[in-house]
């Protein structure tokens, strides 16, 4: 067991550094990671297979679709509009208004489909004012990648919890007689968008982007109000039916597979009156390599499981959780943020959260609840580190790239991670030990 522990460890360790260095395709080092974890016996081609969470997959397909739609309306370039009008030109000013706006709508949106909707906002002024754009949508990969956890529907870590802990969508705003996820979530990010701003002015140095907000009419980039009407009404039912999801007792996938099938069906019946692109033009505009990275990395991370190697943390981490509450939460707080730095979080998040659940049911001396979101928050925000922690950002420097035409150097990327990622997880810890941890002591 320990061999297969210590193979899982250096393949796995292997295949995050060629992703991370970019010495080889991202896709293509993460798959050769599954390969070799296969041969060498870690886990069989039908456990790569299942260890996928192929309804996140589905998630991720339906949403982009119907987002893809979402981008052809004119709604970002009337966003992107408003917010210059808002910044009053100042391009630190709107790239930080962006990216605040992209964090706060992953509250409720997938973050990767955030970035999908956010980015053609930045390039709609990029273009127009000529200012390089893959360090300002790296920004909004960052912000759409931390709210996620704030309530029950942005990512999958708050629904993991509700799985194992059975905590429902209020608890995320007030529970144990104190503010939780959103309260905790949202003063930590207010601080880092600040920071952010500071940089941003630095960086640019006053650059001001020349416009006349006379003659802006942003309602002129809505060309087919019918249109955007349909696209933005199916987009909002099916954010609603996967929130009250429960109800259906379905899947999360089949609701944004439904909803993106719903949508289609409709254009392509009044696609004549409509004058919208085609299904197939939708399809071509799909970042199909994002989700060939996501499967990937899921099922990298099922080998590291099947090795023994998250469950072999688990145990390292019980003892300092059963001597002290500060102490355990300290520990689990921090070892958690630099595993899911590299690490893709969902599979570890969920084998410590029953951890968790186990120890508290065996010792009546410990709450769960600190140890719960010391876990959510750590693993959500030190995820940002790489792209193999948070996909959104694997996403986000793709359409960055593409849109200057040029790679982003590894330097400037951790440039914006490592300190977003040390920011956010000290102000955080800090909030967390004050709130829910020390009162419990």
């Amino acid at each position: 067991m320990e061999a297969m522990m210590l193979t899982s460890i250096i393949i796995f360790s292997a295949a995050i550094i060629l992703i991370i260095t970019g010495v080889i395709d991202t896709v293509i080092a993460a798959f050769l990671g599954i390969l070799a974890m296969i041969i060498c016996g870690v886990m069989t081609d039908f456990d790569a297979f299942q260890v996928v969470d192929w309804n996140v997959i589905f998630i991720l397909i339906g949403i982009w679709i119907i987002a893809t739609y979402l981008g052809k309306t004119g709604l970002p370039e009337y966003l992107a509009a408003k917010l210059l009008v808002l910044s009053k030109g100042n391009v630190a000013l709107f790239i930080t208004l962006i990216g605040t706006a992209a964090g706060f709508i992953s509250i409720l949106v997938d973050n990767v489909v955030v970035v999908l909707m956010m980015a053609p906002v930045l390039f709609a002024v990029s273009r127009q004012y000529h200012f390089k754009a893959c360090g300002a949508v790296l920004f909004i990969g960052l912000c759409s990648n931390f709210m996620g956890t704030a309530l029950l529907l942005g990512d999958l870590p708050p629904q993991l919890l509700h799985s194992v802990a059975g905590i429902e969508f209020d608890g995320f705003i007030w529970h144990s007689g104190r503010p939780s996820s959103l309260f905790v979530l949202t003063a930590t990010y207010a601080v880092v968008v600040f920071v952010f701003y500071k940089i941003f002015v630095k960086k640019y140095q006053g650059q001001q982007m020349d416009f006349n907000p006379d003659d802006l009419n942003p309602g002129e980039h809505i060309k087919n109000k019918l249109f955007a009407w349909l696209v933005c009404l199916v987009f909002v039912g099916t954010i609603v039916a996967m929130a009250i999801r429960p109800i259906f007792g379905v899947h999360l996938g089949w609701i944004t597979l439904s909803g993106a099938a719903i949508l289609v069906f409709l254009l392509e019946v009044f696609k004549k009156k409509l004058d919208v692109p085609s299904f197939e033009e939708i399809l071509s505009e799909l970042d199909w390599r994002a989700v060939m990275f996501y499967i990937c990395l899921f099922a990298l991370v099922g080998g590291l499981e099947k090795g023994g190697a998250i469950e072999a943390v688990a145990h390292w981490l019980v003892p300092h959780i059963q001597s002290s509450l500060v102490l355990g939460v300290t520990a689990l707080y921090w070892v958690s943020a630099a595993i899911c730095g590299v690490v893709e979080h969902d599979a570890y998040i969920l084998t410590l959260l029953y951890v968790i659940r186990d120890l508290a049911a065996e010792s009546k001396n410990i709450d769960p609840w600190p140890l719960y979101w010391a876990l959510l928050w750590a693993g959500t925000l030190g995820s940002n580190l790489t792209i193999a922690g948070a996909p959104a950002l694997f996403v986000a420097v793709n359409l960055g790239e593409k849109e200057d035409q040029c790679k982003l150097s590894m330097k400037e990327f951790f440039s914006y991670t490592v300190v977003y990622v040390i920011v956010s997880l000290v102000v955080c810890y800090v909030i967390t030990m004050l709130l829910w941890v020390l009162p419990f002591v």
